[in-house]
């Protein structure tokens, strides 16, 4: 499965997590280390046309169950052409976002349906981060910082604050589960505080 790294960001929206993933990737670079930075969904030109569909449009657009099989699709694709084959090269892949966030928007907050997200997991994916960073954040700012984005990948951000708090609770439970490689890092601070501690515990764990 490869000698590299994968770190992956995962948080509410609005939280930092983008900002963090590109202010890592500078940092390892600069210490001259070969890495790759991509995101979720999305980061091979097969998902990136999946990603369309669905961080755009309405809320309801789709199901919780037809999110998922779109997700896994995208990353299944993700994976083949993009993540492994640089894992393999012997890369550091920073991601954004990755199977924790369809753990937590499908699998919890829209509906009990993460054994559903497992199974599909286990089949079609079988790969976990070897490091997580969570950047946690105020469910309230986090929303607001979204939308003040403006672009037309706001579906999510449409189903409001209460699901917001809920995918806050979602993350920091899977913490908990997943300890051995999500770290929880507090985003409620300025942006290079946060920075300088992510990079620290990310060389640390390349050491």
């Amino acid at each position: 499965m490869g000698q590299g790294l994968f770190v992956t960001f995962e948080g509410i929206d609005g939280s930092g997590k983008s900002t963090q993933a590109g202010l890592l990737v500078e940092h390892l670079k600069s210490a001259g280390l070969d890495v790759l930075r991509t995101r979720e969904p999305g980061g091979s030109p097969g998902a990136e046309e999946i990603r369309s569909l669905v961080l755009e449009g309405e809320p309801d657009r789709w199901s919780a169950e037809t999110e998922i099989l779109l997700f896994t699709a995208a990353r299944r694709d993700h994976l083949e052409k993009t993540i492994n084959p640089a894992l393999a090269a012997g890369k550091v892949v920073i991601c954004d976002r990755f199977a924790d966030s369809t753990r937590v928007y499908q699998g919890i907050t829209r509906g009990d349906l993460r054994p559903m997200v497992d199974q599909l997991h286990t089949l079609m994916i079988g790969r976990e981060p070897d490091l997580t960073f969570i950047i946690d954040m105020d469910p309230g700012t986090g929303l607001n910082r979204a939308l003040s984005r403006q672009t037309s990948e706001e579906r999510f951000e449409g189903f409001g604050e209460e699901m917001q708090r809920k995918m806050r609770t979602g993350f920091l439970e899977l913490a908990n589960e997943f300890s051995d490689r999500c770290v929880v890092v507090d985003g409620n601070r300025d942006i290079q505080s946060v920075a300088d501690e992510v990079a620290a515990l990310a060389l640390a764990r390349l050491a």
